[in-house]
């Protein structure tokens, strides 16, 4: 029986390499990965039953031969950074993830794939207190996420776009914050909860700076929650086109995590607040009683679990190297 072909773009990142880490543990799957800036480390490279291919997802007629062959097509691959380059350097999330999601929807339309599932995001969804339902959309983005959250609601109607002339399903997943294993934990590029698992770890003042008075919201999702849903969507998705919120459900203030963070890792730190640097005011929690209903899927990770998973993994694989860089061990190979 011929195994189903599954390719992960964007294999080397942090959603995109605990995806392929599941998959390659199936017998019926297939499975390739690409790789463009990041390359692999050794022990993604030890992993069996994954075919990593070095490609330019913004170049076309690498992108065709590619996925002429694919049954499913999991678009993890994206420009993504931290809040300091969403403050400054907005523009950096917008042109090329344009671009490669433009050509890698059309090719997965003209070599008939199953299957395509799209990774969005939530900034698009307005500033409120209670969870935001994906009807809640409604065109007012917040200033500071202007570029990044039309960048991906274009995207979005653009997977309708073309589950509406094709055969090809498409899923555009709004997920919530993301965390764990394989995370980006240097600070120029992290995002809250990596940066404040490594400014934890590696505190040598006794204190910790929060960017910002931390009462902003945030709904997190430990990493294997998401990878589950992916795997749910893919064997259960009848129709054409789905938009679907993942996340806890539950939202938790900036201030509060990073006492969760501390107390858990059992370092002893006071928190100072610096409002004079880049941070949005900004409070978002999911509601995700649509994919509660439709596909049975909920979150199985506690925020405490998911905080002790991943403190463990990060000092299991985390260290500064000489010159006092992030490095992840095996990193470079």
């Amino acid at each position: 029986m011929r195994k189903t072909r599954v390719l992960v773009c964007g294999a080397t990142g942090f959603i995109g390499r605990n995806l392929i880490e599941r998959f390659s543990s199936r017998e019926d799957m297939e499975v390739y990965g690409t790789y463009f800036k990041t390359s692999p480390n050794k022990s993604l490279l030890d992993i069996d039953n994954i075919n990593l291919l070095e490609i330019d997802l913004t170049d076309k007629n690498q992108v065709d031969s590619l996925i002429h062959d694919k049954d499913v097509v999991v678009q993890a691959a994206a420009v993504t950074t931290g809040i300091k380059d969403v403050v400054t350097r907005p523009y950096i999330h917008v042109t090329d993830n344009a671009v490669m999601n433009s050509i890698i929807f059309r090719s997965c339309f003209e070599n008939k794939v199953k299957h395509v599932l799209f990774f969005s995001c939530t900034t698009m969804y307005p500033n409120q207190d209670k969870p935001v339902r994906e009807e809640d959309f409604n065109g007012k983005i917040v200033d500071k996420y202007f570029g990044v959250g039309w960048t991906k609601v274009y995207i979005e109607k653009m997977c309708e776009f073309y589950s509406r002339i094709c055969d090809t399903k498409f899923t555009a997943i709004r997920h919530s914050n993301i965390y764990g294993p394989h995370d980006k934990y240097d600070l120029e590029r992290s995002h809250v909860f990596g940066a404040t698992v490594t400014k934890v770890m590696h505190s040598k003042k006794g204190k910790f700076e929060v960017w910002g008075d931390g009462s902003e919201k945030r709904d997190l999702l430990y990493i294997s929650d998401l990878v589950d849903f992916v795997e749910t969507i893919i064997g259960n998705q009848k129709i054409p086109f789905e938009l679907l919120n993942i996340g806890s459900g539950s939202g938790i203030s900036i201030r509060n995590l990073v006492e969760k963070i501390i107390e858990i890792s059992g370092e002893k730190l006071a928190i100072d607040f610096d409002t004079t640097k880049p941070t949005i005011n900004f409070n978002l929690t999911v509601d995700i009683e649509k994919v509660r209903k439709k596909y049975n899927w909920k979150p199985k990770v506690s925020l405490a679990d998911g905080i002790r998973k991943t403190i463990s993994w990060y000092k299991d694989n985390i260290y500064l190297n000489h010159e006092g860089n992030i490095m992840q061990k095996g990193e470079g190979v």
